[in-house]
């Protein structure tokens, strides 16, 4: 990464007088954000923009980037790391996975990255928003694809989904961390991270100051916010495109100025962020032309609530999957077996489920989160999720942001610390600390700081307090209610173009809890909206790296790429938008490399 102090100044001008001055969306009744902590680095000369130089080769190393200084790594360091870390998260980039090959781009992609925080009206705590410019962009096919962290990730958590399609096509591509992310808040020293990743005190720029009187812990601004930012996710995605707009008015002033009416926007986003495009979608205004979203974690009201089947999940899941065979692996179901069984009998013993004997506590298990709407191939591709302990940290965090709990409220008595081998809480060092901007995911446990679990002996009693928060009506229940219906979606703009795309075998957001219904309501009120259903698809294309996962899943990410090719070729005017699909792919088993024809793409 090169940077020139003069011209960071200049650029951090430049964008700060384009901030004040800018009326560019076309929504009349709304103004323009503020942007504070502006930056602007060059990328080039072995330091792309969507790979750091790592290339391929570089994403598929089994360690990360390192540190010349533990404790102090340099901006450039931990982007170089953060970029690393989120491809693995997201991409399948096992050989024989077909990545950079059959479908996607680690091309080296030279340009300038813009960065700022924004917050959104009502919030308190602010957002990270970063625009992409690359060196090919052409200031006369004015593009911008803008897109939002999949989970609670970082601001580049989102870089091997719109990144790679966007940046060598000569697109700018904006991001935003959607109130989430992993600016994480020491307690024990009082520090936080910078604009620029690097460590910093109250005061200096954070990206995140908690408003807490704990003084140990560590806090994260998806949980601790207090600001319940999936009820604002469309106006994140939103600022993001603005800050592009803006950041093309500083990188090109003499074409500038740059505006929704002469830039074309495309929206995408996995997951999380496949959620937030989708609210975008629904905000006033036609700023947006185009809207490709992938397994959403979308809340109608005809859905479940993402707080719901997870919660549900956490506790009856592990007992329902001794119900089901051929499991994929891992789990290693003779580690996972003892444990599961433990979980039927607490259950039984607690009136939950029925049943003599385990397997009649399995099949009851089953049967109510069958009953409640799960698939079979939903839970079996949730075995992923309980392995990993999602469930729980999942319904830990979104507890907290739905209830707007600052660190230490939650009232099932969660929080958050560096652990020592004894489990008991201890200070991060500084060397951890240092690397939680470019390691984490934005949802503990992970990157060293671990969920301190309130009933040791007995972790039911924590789930069942957390199913509680939905299930139950006190005061607490009314409260996690009242967040959760604040992230309920609308329908999207009158004739924008939407295409939905999801696995049917997604064990984290069933299709049936979020996409399905919210197609169907879209449809019927004669919104123009799309929707591709991969067969054989789960959630997390990282996992496929595993021999049984890869052997019996596609990818969705080919579907993706596809779509917004879709919609780009729409737009041009040269082909009309797909019709509806459920895409017959066929599994590439085990030890075979993935090919085309697996992935029965539509035609």
């Amino acid at each position: 990464m090169n940077l020139t102090p003069v011209r960071i100044a200049v650029a951090g001008a430049a964008l700060a007088l384009a901030a004040c001055a800018t009326t560019h969306p076309r929504s009349t009744n709304e103004a323009a954000p503020v942007f504070s902590q502006t930056r602007t680095t060059q990328h080039r000369d072995g330091d792309d923009l969507l790979t750091g130089g790592l290339g391929l080769a570089g994403l598929r190393a089994l360690t990360p980037p390192a540190f010349a200084d533990l404790a102090q790594p340099t901006p450039a360091e931990l982007r170089r790391r953060a970029l690393w870390n989120n491809w693995r998260g997201i991409a399948d980039l096992a050989p024989g996975g077909g990545y950079g090959e059959l479908y996607g781009s680690t091309a080296a992609v030279p340009g300038r990255e813009f960065s700022a925080l924004a917050t959104v009206a009502g919030a308190s705590q602010p957002h990270r928003v970063l625009v992409q410019v690359p060196d090919a962009f052409d200031v006369a096919k004015r593009c911008v694809v803008v897109t939002a962290s999949s989970g609670s990730r970082g601001i580049y958590g989102s870089i091997a989904v719109a990144g790679a399609w966007g940046l060598p096509k000569g697109c700018a591509v904006a991001y935003t961390d959607k109130g989430a992310g992993t600016d994480y808040f020491d307690l024990d020293a009082g520090l936080g991270v910078r604009a620029d990743g690097t460590i910093g005190a109250r005061g200096e720029g954070l990206a995140f100051e908690p408003v807490t009187a704990a003084s140990s812990g560590v806090a994260f601004k998806h949980a601790h916010s207090r600001d319940n930012p999936e009820a604002d996710w469309g106006r994140h995605v939103k600022q993001a495109a603005q800050f592009a707009l803006v950041s093309l008015d500083a990188a090109f002033p003499q074409a500038a100025p740059f505006t929704f009416d002469n830039t074309r926007v495309i929206a995408v986003g996995l997951s999380n962020g496949g959620g937030a495009v989708l609210r975008a979608a629904e905000l006033d205004g036609d700023w947006l032309d185009a809207v490709v979203a992938g397994e959403p974690n979308v809340y109608v009201d005809a859905a479940r609530p993402l707080y719901d089947y997870t919660t549900q999940a956490a506790l009856l899941m592990p007992c329902a999957l001794l119900h089901l065979q051929n499991l994929p692996q891992p789990p290693l179901a003779a580690q996972a077996t003892p444990l599961w069984t433990q979980r039927c009998a607490a259950l039984k013993d607690l009136g939950v489920i029925e049943g003599a004997d385990t397997a009649a506590q399995a099949r009851s298990a089953f049967e109510a989160m069958k009953a409640a709407g799960w698939t079979e191939n939903a839970l079996r591709a949730g075995a992923l999720s309980v392995g990993f302990d999602l469930w729980r940290a999942v319904a830990v965090t979104y507890a907290s942001a739905y209830g707007r709990y600052g660190f230490g409220e939650l009232p099932c008595g969660n929080r958050y610390a560096a652990l020592g081998p004894d489990f008991a809480e201890r200070a991060a060092t500084a060397a951890e600390r240092a690397a939680w901007w470019p390691d984490a995911s934005g949802i503990p446990p992970g990157a060293g700081v671990s969920i301190v679990e309130p009933n040791p002996t007995t972790p039911l009693t924590t789930l069942r307090c957390l199913r509680e928060l939905w299930t139950g009506d006190d005061a607490n229940a009314q409260r996690v209610k009242q967040g959760v219906a604040e992230t309920r979606a609308g329908l999207p703009r009158a004739g924008l173009p939407v295409l939905v795309i999801h696995g049917t075998d997604d064990g984290l957001i069933p299709p049936a809890f979020s996409s399905a219904p919210y197609v169907r309501t879209a449809q019927a009120a004669g919104r123009d909206v799309r929707y591709w259903q991969v067969r054989n698809a789960q959630h997390f294309d990282a996992f496929l790296g595993l021999p049984d996962y890869g052997a019996r899943y596609l990818p969705l990410l080919p579907y993706v790429y596809e779509a917004l090719e879709r919609v780009s070729a729409h737009l041009d005017g040269g082909s009309p938008l797909p019709v509806d699909s459920v895409i017959a792919t066929t599994p590439r088993g085990a030890g075979k490399a993935l090919q085309a024809t697996d992935l029965a793409m539509p035609r």
